[in-house]
């Protein structure tokens, strides 16, 4: 690291609603940053790793999660509304499959190798939250990786690779030591902890006090965790 820059580590799941909602935020901060330089790495998490690899319906899911698809509505409401606010279009419908992540981290991971990671991030975001496509579905991954000149054999192999897949599980268990349980959560410079999709301005203060080698930043909002009702 740069020390005339700041680093910020993003800890998320493709499968975190909020993880998506804060990654709007945050850029959203970035945009109107003047500040020094900001470096910004993404960082796997998994909110569901036992999983099954052929994911569960809609219904399923959030009957397994919350007792009844009733209960879910505050929820979805609430998300739907704090995603118009940052032109994402959710979509909960019946045709939503909840999936094991563990192949996205895995794409994501030699993504970042080749510098695209931020990129191909906010496409499975949008592909699972909005387009509702199915990803744990070999035939979807190799339509959307396709977009990124990748094609289906390297797909495959990623996916295959069994030491990729300790990679990103190692980094997760790294993460979850240092005490991160609930995602997206915000390491700046390895030393101050934003916990939540946090709305802009809160970004930029926290930003601003570690520019200023000021104040630790230690501050809450909405996230998704094992328990939690996202």
């Amino acid at each position: 690291m740069n020390e005339k820059s700041i680093t910020v580590d993003i800890v998320s799941d493709v499968a975190c609603p909020w993880c998506y909602v804060g990654k709007r935020r945050f850029e959203a901060a970035l945009k109107v940053w003047k500040g020094i330089p900001i470096e910004v790495n993404w960082h796997p998490y998994q909110l569901d790793p036992n999983m099954s690899e052929d994911g569960l319906d809609r219904d399923t899911y959030l009957v397994n999660k919350f007792g009844s698809i009733e209960r879910t509505n505050d929820m979805t409401n609430h998300l739907t509304t704090a995603g118009k606010e940052v032109d994402i279009d959710f979509d909960f419908g019946p045709n939503w499959l909840a999936v094991n992540t563990l192949h996205l981290h895995q794409l994501l991971h030699v993504a970042g190798e080749e510098g695209f990671k931020a990129a191909l991030k906010e496409r499975f975001l949008k592909a699972y939250f909005e387009e509702t496509l199915h990803l744990n579905k070999r035939e979807v991954l190799h339509q959307i990786m396709a977009e990124f000149d990748w094609d289906a054999e390297k797909v495959d192999r990623i996916i295959e690779d069994d030491s990729i897949a300790y990679a990103v599980k190692s980094e997760i268990a790294h993460y979850q030591q240092m005490g991160v349980s609930g995602v997206p959560f915000f390491v700046i410079n390895n030393k101050y902890g934003i916990s939540g999709a946090q709305p802009s301005n809160v970004f930029l203060e926290a930003l601003t006090s570690v520019a200023n080698e000021t104040v630790q930043v230690a501050a809450e909002g909405d996230s998704c965790g094992p328990g939690c009702d996202c």
